[in-house]
């Protein structure tokens, strides 16, 4: 079913003349159409705003929903009905056909600065001005200065486990840090780190928190630990998180499962979340579609993780590494040991432990989306998630710069997968967005 469109409409004209329809829509497309017969004097029943409306409202036919109506026709006058309906239906497909059309671009200046033009990936150039309120950056023809290129490049939002990681994050220019602590009570002096921090300008550092995946009746105390480490918002994963958190600043999690547009237009007006991340179901065929059928503001890519392989409700560390039975004599032994699983061909994954006492197995090599990261940016995503396992601080900050490399053009996406390939500890595979 193809979603609706909410459109203006406005109707002007006068005895003698054409009766015109403009119609607009909230991305600046614009049609208009003039009757074939000229407006003409009323005797009995004028044309009145009411009755224009309910009339030029009849649009079920189409894409669009009629949201807001002005009327400025002069004097007492009638149209016959079937020219009307006519006109109706052909602005509504003036306005069909604008929108399937693409993009128009203007194109900046070439800047002077040699810096920005490199051989071994495609520089940022242009930015697209026809579209109000959409991300920055596009790819185009002309390249920007470099204060230009700091705005139009999508934000680079790093996932770290560790206070470690995340002081490598901060310190590598990260603004935006996710960080998913194994104790929840951590997260407190997370925030605090952060909040000590130096602004860049006039921006603060964000620090946002994130609640265990699954959420359980009782466990209502986990998420007020989560909440009281007074964070700039909270990633939230489930229908429990949006309601306990419904009165802070929320963006949603891969696991809210967000595939199409209809669902994204759910989540983002119904609980008012700033951004949803994209499921990770989706190829980039199925990205691009989702990108281009809903607003990309919308939306955060995760371009680089450890796939989550299964999540469980039993606990191996207290299973092998402590005599207890559960998280009430075990001596919490995930504090403190680093577990990790090996399979049949010998690849050692990761096992995560959150406050829950629940298991999730993370994939033992890093698989990354950057080959797409230049397609996905001129579709406007504004943002490119970066997930950390067990990487140390240097492999952190190594990773960040050279994903920024990459938005920058100063390396490739295959160049990348080469090098981190050959510099990180695991590995990294080419990922499954193909």
């Amino acid at each position: 079913m193809r979603r609706k469109v909410a459109v203006s409409l406005a109707a002007h004209g006068h005895v003698g003349a054409p009766l015109t329809l403009e119609i607009r829509d909230s991305e600046g497309h614009a049609a208009r159409s003039d009757s074939l017969l000229p407006l003409q004097p009323a005797e009995k029943h004028p044309m009145t705003a009411t009755s224009l409306r309910s009339q030029l409202d009849r649009l079920g036919d189409t894409p669009f929903t009629l949201k807001d109506f002005e009327f400025k026709v002069e004097g007492a006058v009638m149209l016959p009905m079937s020219e009307l309906n006519r006109l109706r239906r052909e602005v509504a497909a003036k306005l069909d056909e604008l929108r399937a059309a693409p993009r128009r671009w203007t194109m900046l200046e070439t800047s002077e600065n040699p810096d920005l033009i490199t051989s071994v990936g495609t520089p940022l150039r242009g930015v697209r001005t026809d579209v109000p309120n959409e991300p920055g950056g596009r790819l185009g023809e002309a390249s920007l200065p470099d204060a230009e290129i700091s705005q139009a490049l999508p934000d680079l939002i790093p996932v770290v486990r560790t206070m470690a990681q995340l002081e490598a994050a901060t310190a590598a220019g990260a603004m935006t840090v996710y960080t998913e602590f194994e104790d929840p009570k951590k997260y407190r002096d997370a925030v605090k780190f952060v909040r000590a921090l130096p602004k860049a300008g006039d921006r603060a550092v964000e620090i946002w928190v994130v609640p265990p995946r699954i959420f359980k009746t009782g466990e209502e105390w986990i998420l007020k630990i989560v909440r009281s480490s007074d964070a700039d918002g909270y990633l939230v994963r489930n229908y429990d998180h949006l309601e306990f958190f419904k009165n802070d600043r929320r963006r949603g999690d891969f696991s809210l499962n967000v595939a199409n547009p209809l669902t994204a237009e759910y989540f983002i007006k119904e609980y008012g979340l700033e951004r949803l991340t994209a499921s990770y179901d989706l190829n980039i065929r199925q990205l691009d579609s989702l990108l281009k059928a809903a607003p990309p503001a919308w939306f955060e890519i995760t371009i680089h993780q450890h796939m989550p392989l299964f999540h469980m409700e039993h606990c191996v560390f207290c299973a092998f590494l402590s005599k207890g039975k559960d998280y009430r004599d075990c001596g919490r032994p995930c504090d403190t040991h680093e577990v990790r699983l090996r399979d049949r061909v010998g690849a050692l994954h990761t096992l995560k432990a959150d406050a829950g006492c629940r298991n999730t197995l993370y994939n033992s090599r890093a698989q990354t989306g950057a080959e797409f990261a230049e397609h996905l940016a001129t579709l406007g995503a504004p943002a490119f998630r970066i997930e950390f396992l067990h990487e140390t601080a240097e492999e952190v900050q190594r990773t960040l710069d050279s994903y920024r490399k990459l938005l920058r053009g100063e390396m490739s996406g295959m160049d990348l997968w080469r090098e981190l390939k050959a510099t990180n500890q695991l590995g990294v595979t080419r990922g499954t967005l193909g």
